[in-house]
């Protein structure tokens, strides 16, 4: 009977699988088919597969009508953990062929209604030898089976076979039946001894029990003892790409084998076919055997290098599997043949850099990678252009094999154009790279907010600066790094479907600033709502004065905060950066102090006046149990008590102070008024800038003091100072 094949994959295997072994290339495998686990055996490494046939009777003799494929063999393919016993299923390298197993008959494989099945050809066909599970050991180089019962009873009987499972004779071991642990042996050897070990009951000491079953043997082995096997597949005499035939000792004689002798008796190739050969790369194998090439791969394609002058080698879609040993004939279809190459045009021309970024900082090495996916790249002239007015030409696309590398010179985008062109066609290709200053970038998180929350799936379009192409998200936040100062425009497109809106922004890219986060009194969240329109006139108020030097950044939601910035003067030089840096920390000092003392408030609406503070910043403190640092504490203790007192001391008498004395009293200069764009009644909120110092006031009020001898910021330094010490 022809049974039918079955293809499996790697990945349909379960992890339950066997080894044949004596026999290249034959393993049987466990399958998950239709929630069904069924085994499956193979003589050629996997490439098809099959069902294994069930016996036609049981050890009764009782027919059992299974009938493939509806119907079949299974066994248990696990290895046993211990070694002292055989385990589901075993074989051995010097009876290939022979094979005894536990499993099953049915649809399925299961735990249930077990037994022991042997098969002497390979898998071809199988007998049951017994309805019970049993352990099974392989004696006299595999010329002998020796069986005990696995059971958690004691025993005292053992079972031998000399005609590979046909005839058992049942000996007994023990004169009182014994919990067997496991059995000894030296495989491989002339030593017939075999050890049992275990207890006679739970409480008893371990026993041990030598067997010579040499005298089962009458003789060694002659030549007359032993007879020839063919290894076939279902009767097909090729198996692995050769005819096989063994030697093994004829069932029933009781002769011992010579450990040295030759199992195989003789091995001819045969002509390969198309299951000598597995599919190459990009190929697939097909229902009726065939490769053919999958739905990615071309396979006219010759290599990079291939030009009219030389020939390459062309795969048929066929590659011999390894430790097959068939044997091919002069006109093979499946061996690849050599081919000359074919003028083509060039096609698949790529432009890229060596790290695949699209930007540089001016003067550096930027090397440009050329590829080319199809054509006759040693008669293909190169050409690229680098965007700033030079150009170059290669006569072949070798001489680019480790990147063509440019300098640039100036700032700027430019377009990076490379042309392969020979005498059947040209290809060309096409990168633009953004050459920015030394500065270092720094990434910035920038959000886009689309209102009201839209369920469809929106598409970000943003250019940055002068960019000539968008970076595409699909999210409304990005991240991204400006490499220059100064002002960089921010444009966001969001497309839902045919709708497409726009909005910009400029972003200031400064490398020295200084920030302060600012807090405002709780009456202005409690007057006004958290509408755009608002917080732009509260920006405004919080500015203050239109200084260069000054940015104010509002967050959104509740309470009300933002971030002032000081930023350096535009018409400083870079060589004056140390003094930038020393002028910012001055300013930021003055306006620091003006904010602790409440200096800088602006009037909200009639009688309601809303002061600018810091946010104070806290760190948990460390506690330290070690009573060194008791005194320390105490110190630091009333040194906050000490700075107190002077802050009530400067508030109390901030007028005699002419640095505190900052705001003026009367203001007779006409005040001016931001109209807040919340309200549309009478009781509208106005936002008035009053007593609102400049920083040039500021800076005015720090110089006198200093001039007077008295600097508030360093004097308190030093009396914390001169305290802790």
């Amino acid at each position: 009977m022809i049974l039918p094949c079955v293809h499996l994959s790697v990945q349909s295997i379960l992890d339950c699988y066997f080894c044949v072994e004596g026999i290249n290339g034959m393993y049987l495998a466990n399958k998950l088919v239709d929630n069904h686990i069924k085994t499956f055996i193979t003589y050629n490494k996997g490439q098809t597969w099959a069902l294994l046939p069930a016996p036609a009777t049981d050890v009764a003799g009782n027919n059992l009508h299974c009938i493939l494929p509806f119907c079949s063999l299974h066994l248990h393919l696990e290895m046993s953990e211990n070694p002292y016993t055989s385990g589901p299923i075993t074989s051995k390298k010097s009876v290939p062929g022979i094979i005894v197993a536990t499993g099953n008959i049915g649809t399925e494989l299961s735990s249930t209604n077990l037994g022991m099945f042997i098969t002497s050809d390979a898998g071809n066909s199988w007998r049951q030898i017994f309805d019970e599970e049993h352990n099974i050991w392989f004696l006299d180089n595999g010329g002998a089976l020796l069986a005990v019962l696995h059971a958690a009873t004691p025993i005292r009987h053992l079972w031998i076979s000399l005609d590979e499972g046909k005839k058992w004779d049942r000996h007994s071991f023990s004169l009182a039946p014994l919990y067997v642990d496991g059995v000894l042996m030296e495989p491989e050897s002339d030593n017939h001894i075999i050890t049992f070990f275990g207890h006679f009951s739970h409480r008893s000491e371990w026993q041990l029990i030598k067997i010579d079953y040499k005298g089962l043997f009458s003789r060694r082995c002659m030549d007359g003892d032993y007879q020839t096997w063919h290894l076939h597949n279902k009767g097909e005499l090729c198996v692995m790409g050769e005819k096989q035939i063994y030697m093994k000792r004829r069932p029933g004689n009781r002769c011992m084998l010579a450990q040295d002798y030759s199992r195989i008796y003789s091995s001819e190739p045969c002509l390969c076919t198309a299951y000598d050969f597995e599919c190459d790369y990009g190929w697939e194998r097909q229902a009726d055997g065939k490769c053919s090439p999958a739905f990615w791969f071309n396979p006219n394609g010759a290599a990079k290098s291939c030009s009219t002058s030389q020939s390459f080698l062309n795969s048929t879609g066929y590659r011999k599997v390894l430790s097959n040993n068939c044997k091919e004939g002069g006109r093979n279809v499946y061996s690849p043949k050599r081919q000359p190459c074919q003028p083509r045009p060039p096609q698949g021309l790529k432009l890229s850099t060596s790290q695949g970024e699209l930007s540089a900082t001016v003067g550096s090495n930027v090397t440009f990678m050329i590829y080319l996916d199809n054509g006759d790249s040693q008669r293909t002239s190169i050409q690229l252009d680098f965007g700033d007015g030079i150009k170059i030409t290669y006569s072949n696309l070798s001489r680019t094999d480790d990147g063509i590398k440019h300098i640039y010179r100036t700032t700027g985008i430019y377009r990076v154009t490379v042309t392969a062109e020979n005498n059947q066609g040209s290809d060309s290709s096409t990168l633009f790279l953004h050459i920015t200053s030394p500065v270092e970038g720094k990434e910035a998180n920038l959000t886009a907010m689309v209102w009201p929350s839209h369920t469809r799936t929106l598409t970000f379009y943003w250019w940055f600066d002068n960019s000539s192409e968008p970076i595409i998200t699909l999210e409304g936040s990005i991240s991204y790094t400006f490499h220059r100062e100064g002002k960089n425009k921010v444009t966001v497109q969001v497309a839902s479907g045919g709708t497409v809106i726009q909005d910009s922004k400029v972003i200031t890219v400064k490398e020295f600033f200084r920030s302060l986060l600012l807090s405002f009194s709780p009456a202005l969240d409690e007057h006004n709502p958290d509408i755009p329109e608002w917080r732009e006139d509260i920006g405004r108020v919080v500015s203050g004065v239109p200084e260069d030097q000054l940015l104010v950044s509002l967050y959104p939601g509740l309470p009300t905060t933002a971030e002032l910035f000081i930023l350096p003067d535009e018409h400083t030089s870079s060589e004056h950066k140390r003094n930038t840096e020393e002028a910012l920390e001055t300013i930021s000092d003055i306006f620091v102090t003006a904010l602790n003392q409440g200096l800088i408030q602006f009037e909200l609406k009639t009688d309601i006046r809303i002061i600018v503070y810091m946010t104070q910043q806290t760190l948990a403190p460390l506690v330290d149990s070690n009573s060194i640092h008791s005194g320390s504490a105490m110190l630091m203790l009333l040194t906050v008590v000490f700075v107190g007192l002077c802050a009530f001391f400067i508030y109390k008498f901030k007028r005699k102070i002419p640095w505190i004395h900052v705001q003026t009293e009367d203001s007779h200069e006409k005040e001016p008024e931001v109209i807040s764009t919340v309200g549309q009644n009478d009781n509208m909120s106005k936002v008035k800038l009053s007593e609102f110092p400049t920083p040039k006031e500021l800076m005015e009020k720090e110089l006198e003091a200093r001039s007077r001898g008295i600097s508030p910021p360093h004097l308190l330094l030093l009396l914390l100072l001169l305290l802790y010490y």
